[in-house]
């Protein structure tokens, strides 16, 4: 049942000044409250209303993986190759695991981790001019949390990306716990722990803001369901529960016993098109168009799959979205349409070498898809039609950027594959780390950071001659 309510809120914590002991540095040594208090003093880069985020969310400040934002022409200057020894300003490694995409505003890097197993939850600042870890600070614990059941070689507990803002950044594990934390003296300023869903394989879905809403999305083997919390309380404003029929009571199988042909991991995607803002999202059987101050269903496109990953793209009143893990497909839905529009809204379909956890890339009327199983495909984002596919090597899961007139995809083997945009396929360059790409790129200027399974790097040309 579709149930669209403004609820009250409802266990939110709102922490007092310097409230957690913390830890800090490379080596993640304990010094605690003391610390803070020093930082608050001293200071570190300031993200206050001046700053500009370069890096505010999952896939950027336009959340369709292009490095500018809107409006802005000039190009980054980022580099062409790099490896172990060629271009690395700084290499940190990262406590824990986690596969969340860094935000990066006003000289910060902000990134999430977590155990292993599960039972510790983790924030982390970094200097972006150095590299050193300014803040580390647990955020959440959980005595029992569910094991990832897919040989945590997909997901891990610390997979949503964060968004920033001035003075602000915006943490997110999924129904372990959401939190504010300023940027200036790592002071909580609320917590949430009380959203309920059985992620049952982790949580994935990343934070989407606006105006002053901060939108989660809870699509979980039990419940599914967005809500948007006050960015200033963290108290709940709206919440709206999907509303397609599920009927998979009688589906064989134990996937379907456990919920797992209900839930997704998708980020969804605001919009504006024809003066009417939308929060273009996907989830399990259906596609969805919503209003994003209300949480008004507005249109739906229902699908056969589940498991949708990839963060939807629009261009011209199409929404292009990747319907699921099963079978994979790539649709181009119009987005003009209210209530039921299945029969009526669905442009065309690509079914093969979709990516299945990469999110696309749009570029000057062309979708790159980075597919799992090794391809990268270029089609036609008007009418589906395939202009070329190449086998690159290896798997991908991270999401391409586009920049300076360059496409760079990054894989699960730690390679970067870089491309010239266009109808012919045409490799400039290819450049390895150490380990593999599960996080998304950020990007700051003309840098690159660049998170693999166990380090941050930051990836830039020098000024001067390399030595």
């Amino acid at each position: 049942m579709n149930r669209h309510a403004h609820a009250p809120a409802s266990s939110v914590s709102v922490r007092g000044r310097y409230g957690h002991a913390c830890e800090v540095g490379r080596g993640g040594v304990r010094v605690g409250v003391l610390w803070l208090l020093a930082w608050a003093v001293i200071g570190w880069p300031a993200s206050g209303p001046s700053a500009r985020a370069d890096w505010p969310e999952f896939r950027g400040p336009r959340g369709d993986g292009h490095v500018v934002a809107v409006g802005q022409t000039a190009g980054a200057g980022l580099p062409l190759q790099w490896s172990e020894t060629r271009n690395v300003r700084w290499k940190t490694a990262i406590p824990h695991r986690g596969w969340s995409t860094p935000v990066v505003m006003g000289g910060q890097v902000w990134l999430t981790t977590a155990t292993v197993d599960g039972h510790d939850f983790y924030v982390l600042g970094v200097e972006a001019d150095t590299g050193e870890v300014r803040f580390h600070q647990r955020l959440f614990h959980s005595d029992d949390p569910e094991p990832l059941g897919n040989g945590a070689s997909m997901n891990c507990y610390a997979t949503p990306s964060s968004l920033i803002e001035p003075g602000r950044v915006y943490v997110h594990f999924g129904s372990f716990g959401t939190a504010c934390v300023d940027t200036s003296t790592g002071q909580v300023v609320w917590k949430r722990d009380d959203l309920r869903c059985r992620h049952y394989r982790g949580p994935a879905s990343s934070l989407v803001g606006y105006n002053r809403l901060l939108i989660l999305t809870m699509d979980g083997a039990d419940l599914q369901y967005h809500v948007a919390l006050d960015k200033e309380t963290g108290q709940t404003v709206w919440r709206t529960d999907r509303s397609v029929a599920w009927n998979d009571e009688h589906v064989p199988g134990q996937m379907a016993r456990d919920g797992d042909l209900r839930k997704a991991h998708s980020t969804p995607l605001i919009v504006t098109h024809g003066g009417q803002t939308q929060l273009l999202s996907v989830g399990a059987k259906a596609a969805y168009g919503y209003d994003p101050q209300t949480g008004r269903e507005l249109w739906r496109v229902q699908h056969p799959d589940w498991s949708a990953a990839p963060r939807p793209l629009f261009d011209g009143g199409l929404a292009f979205v990747v319907t699921g893990l099963s079978k994979k497909e790539l649709w181009a839905v119009k987005t003009d349409g209210a209530g039921d529009v299945t029969d009526s809204a669905v442009v065309w379909k690509l079914r093969t070498h979709v990516g299945k956890y990469a999110s696309p890339l749009l570029v000057e009327g062309l979708i790159y898809t980075a597919a799992d199983e090794s391809f990268i495909t270029c089609l036609e984002a008007a009418t589906g039609t395939v202009v070329w596919t190449e086998r690159v090597g290896g798997k991908f899961a991270a999401s391409p950027v586009y920049g300076d007139g360059r496409l760079y995809f990054f894989s699960q083997e730690g390679v970067t594959t870089v491309l010239k945009p266009g109808r012919q396929y045409e490799r400039l360059a290819q450049n390895t780390l150490a380990d593999g790409f599960m996080a998304s790129p950020a990007v700051s200027g003309k840098a690159f950071y660049l998170r693999t399974k166990t380090h941050l790097y930051r990836i830039e040309e020098p000024v001067g001659p390399e030595r």
